[in-house]
């Protein structure tokens, strides 16, 4: 049975203090010796603390790169930002085992050519899904035009009015716009775009589920094994989160997400045609006639 905790903080800096000092606990304790108790943090981040920015630092940030922070993501930048080590990511390449090394959460003070490179990573991925015969085209941008430069031109001008979005970490992005009163986070990848967290707050206690240990292991007796289960006030949250999702809309970024059926649950919905079954391909929801529906595919994050 769970230990009554209290609830996770929803006012921003208290949740940020909340997750640093949870995080800080968990990379800095000793293993457990069996996973009936708990799960030990990964070798990269033992003995971990997170280094945050004043606030002249985030100003000067701000006029670097002609940005605007909103106020949830400066508080994330003062309290948190990112971490005093780089998290190793193992990936395989021709059969042999390499490592990649990269910061927790952006660091910018000193990540500049990636933050750079991210920046523009939603516009030049969702644009290569854009300029095919037969790629991505909104019904809000009417008749598909064939001269690439004019799909550019429409791209670019229905980007220019869509809220901004600003990297987190690797690609995710917070929807920057003043006038949202929640203001979420989104998955980027190409045209294949999905809601994260419907705020700052939901985003991270998604992102960083483990290291804020608030998952539990539960063992399965039929199957003889352990799985990892939210632990309640992780659940209320979340549970919570879901009861909101049918009145949620982002100004244009929705008919994007929309577009392919990964993007259907952000909002609570059904894409058209789920057969039910657990795992399911990539497609888009809305084709015209002369279109093939054709599963989406994936493109190695630079």
């Amino acid at each position: 049975m769970q230990k009554t905790t209290l609830p996770i903080p929803e006012d921003y800096t208290e949740f940020f203090y909340w997750v640093k000092e949870r995080t800080e606990i968990f990379w800095n304790k000793s293993n457990y010796s069996t996973n009936t108790e708990g799960y030990s943090c990964p070798e990269w981040a033992k003995g971990a603390k997170w280094i945050g920015m004043t606030d002249e630092q985030i100003d000067s940030i701000e006029a670097k790169h002609n940005i605007t922070f909103m106020p949830e993501h400066r508080a994330f930048l003062r309290i948190l930002h990112t971490v005093d080590r780089k998290e190793v990511i193992e990936y395989e390449e021709e059969g042999e085992i390499k490592t990649h090394q990269r910061s927790f959460f952006y660091n910018w003070m000193e990540d500049d050519d990636e933050i750079v490179s991210t920046l523009s990573w939603p516009y030049r991925t969702i644009l290569e899904d854009v300029l095919p015969s037969q790629g991505v085209w909104l019904k809000s941008w009417d008749v598909r035009p064939l001269c690439i430069k004019e799909k550019e031109r429409i791209f670019a001008d229905w980007y220019a009015k869509a809220p901004k979005l600003l990297p987190i970490s690797s690609h995710r992005f917070l929807v920057s716009e003043v006038d949202l009163s929640d203001r979420p986070v989104l998955s980027v990848y190409g045209s294949d775009t999905i809601v994260y967290g419907w705020d700052f707050r939901l985003y991270l206690l998604n992102e960083i589920t483990d290291h804020l240990d608030l998952y539990i292991p539960v063992f399965d007796e039929e199957d003889q094994c352990y799985y990892s289960e939210y632990r309640n006030e992780l659940k209320d949250v979340f549970q919570l989160a879901r009861l909101k999702l049918p009145d949620r809309d982002i100004p244009y970024w929705k008919e994007l997400i929309l577009y392919w059926s990964s993007g259907w649950s952000s909002f609570g919905l059904t894409p058209p045609n789920d057969n039910g079954e657990s795992v399911r391909s990539i497609m888009p929801t809305i084709v015209s006639e002369e279109q093939e529906a054709i599963q989406k595919t994936f493109r190695a994050f630079e």
